[in-house]
C-alpha cells in the first residue's frame, strides 16, 4: 500500500507544481487554494509511504514522479519545448524511478 500512497503523492506533487503557475504569484484565489490542498495532500501521503519505505527511495521516487509529470504537463499545457535532449532526460528520470522500485 505504501507504493500506492507514494504514487498518489507524486500525482499531487505534479498538481501543486503546475498549480503554482496558475496562481500567478498567489494572486488568484481558486488556483492558490488548489495548490495548497495538493501540497498538503502530497506531503501527507509521502509521510504515510515513509512508514514502511526507505526515506531515500521514497523521496527520490516522489520527486521523480513530480519532475517527470511536471515536465510533461509543461510541454503539453504550457507550450514548453519538447526537444530530444529534454525528452531523453525525462526518460532517464523514469528509468531511475523504475530502478528504485525494482531494487528497493
Amino acid at each position: 500500500m505504501s507504493w500506492v500512497y507514494l504514487f498518489i503523492a507524486g500525482l499531487f506533487e505534479i498538481g501543486w507544481a503546475i498549480g503554482l503557475k496558475y496562481t500567478e504569484g498567489f494572486t488568484r484565489l481558486v488556483p492558490t487554494i488548489w495548490t495548497a490542498i495538493a501540497f498538503v495532500a502530497s506531503i501527507g501521503l509521502l509521510g504515510l509511504a515513509l512508514k514502511t519505505l526507505p526515506v531515500g527511495t521514497a523521496y527520490a521516487v516522489w520527486t521523480g514522479i513530480g519532475a517527470v509529470g511536471t515536465a510533461i504537463l509543461g510541454i503539453y499545457l504550457l507550450g514548453e519545448p519538447a526537444t530530444a535532449a529534454r525528452l531523453a532526460c525525462i526518460g532517464l528520470i523514469v528509468s531511475g524511478i523504475v530502478g528504485l522500485k525494482l531494487f528497493a
